[in-house]
């Protein structure tokens, strides 16, 4: 028998009727009513996320890493959010990998039957030969996603910290998390399209976990990305404002130390030690 979809929260019916006879401005304001309350959902489940954190923290300043796995949406937004580590703190860009159902190719265009398969993730977090210090964290809007919830339950087999981002309370995914963090953010504005209230909680917590992360880590002082890569002019010129604003000195000297030292970290501290 097929599944009653009707019992998620995420694939119940929308508030809203008759939208294709809507003005632009009515979809307008309607939508953004409703992710009005997307923030709210989140503060719910800080604590949740807090506990996530806090188990994440220490295993990476011991070298482990941060795994996200899911499919579609929810896959593509993990992909991203491990994809700006690099560049916005600096670390290594196996430090917090994305996997997504599908591999690569899904990221721009959907793989047929790829999150139905439990077994994939195990084989794909393999490649990348996952241990003891790494942390899995499923996402997924539904809550049953096959390829997650195999990820996860192989994850825990082998004694790794599993966490979990959902949109749906009592899944099988966040039974199958040890740190589960379960959004419920109601019917979406389109009927099931969780790309929109499900996908804006994912990314805030997404947000939230690996800005904490890397601010426990020493990626941040003060409220500075001082390990960011100088990959572009407009973040060059940012770097050479934080080390002006830091130390005192001129926008060429500024940019001098960072042209020698190659971060904003290691131009104000030969300072320091000048």
């Amino acid at each position: 028998m097929a599944e009653n979809l009707t019992l998620l929260a995420t694939e119940s019916a929308s508030s809203y009727q008759n939208l294709e006879q809507q003005s632009v401005e009515t979809l307008l304001r309607q939508m953004n009513a409703e992710d009005k309350t997307v923030a709210h959902s989140v503060e719910k489940e800080i604590p949740a996320i807090e506990a996530l954190v806090n188990q994440i923290v220490p295993r990476m300043k011991q070298g482990g890493r941060l795994f996200y796995i899911g499919a579609g949406t929810s896959g593509r937004l993990g992909v991203v959010d491990a994809s700006e580590c690099p560049p916005t703190y600096g670390v290594a860009f196996d430090r917090v990998i994305g996997l997504i159902a599908g591999g690569d190719g899904a990221i721009r265009k959907a793989v047929e039957n790829a999150e139905d398969d439990e077994k994939q993730a195990w084989l794909d977090m393999k490649a990348y030969e996952i241990g003891a210090l790494d942390t899995v964290i499923g996402i997924a809007a539904s809550g049953r996603t096959p390829y997650v919830v195999g990820g996860l339950r192989a994850a825990n087999e082998h004694g790794i910290l599993t966490g979990c981002i959902v949109c749906n309370a009592g899944g099988v995914v966040a039974k199958e998390a040890k740190y589960p963090i379960e959004v419920i953010v109601g019917p979406e504005f389109v009927t099931g399209s969780t790309r929109m209230k499900s996908g804006t909680a994912q990314k805030l917590v997404l947000n939230m976990i690996s800005t904490s992360v890397m601010i426990q880590l020493g990626h941040v002082q003060g409220n500075k990305m001082v390990d960011m890569q100088l990959s572009n002019h407009k973040l060059v010129l940012r770097a050479i404002m934080m080390v002006r604003e830091a130390t005192g000195i001129s926008e060429e000297s500024a940019a001098e130390l960072l042209e020698k030292h190659g971060s904003v970290r290691n131009a104000i501290d030969s300072l320091k030690k000048a």
